[in-house]
C-alpha cells in the first residue's frame, strides 16, 4: 500500500498542534480545523492513530478524524464531470 504521507511526529502547545510530516515542520491553529480537538484535553489530544496509509489521524476519546492533507493545506482537484446530453 502507497502511504499518502509519512507522519512522523505530532505534538500539542496550547491551541496549537506541530506536525512532521515527509520532512516538513507545521504549525496549525487547531481551532481552525476541530472544535471537538481544540476542547480536549491534553490526554485526550496525546491518544491518536494515525491511518496505516498516512492519509489522517485519528482521536478515539474525541471521536475525531482530520486528514493530512487538510491540516497542511494541500486540495486536490477533482476532475469535472461532464454532462450526458
Amino acid at each position: 500500500m502507497d502511504r499518502s504521507h509519512e507522519v512522523r511526529d505530532i505534538s500539542f502547545s496550547d491551541s496549537k498542534m506541530r506536525l512532521l510530516v515527509d520532512g516538513r515542520a507545521y504549525e496549525i491553529d487547531i481551532s481552525r480545523h476541530s472544535a471537538k480537538l481544540a476542547g480536549a484535553s491534553p490526554e485526550q489530544r496525546s491518544r491518536f492513530v494515525l491511518s496505516p496509509s498516512g492519509y489522517g489521524i485519528h482521536w478515539p476519546a474525541i471521536d475525531e478524524d482530520l486528514s493530512i492533507d487538510g491540516l497542511i493545506g494541500i486540495s486536490h482537484k477533482c476532475p469535472v464531470a461532464k454532462s450526458i446530453q
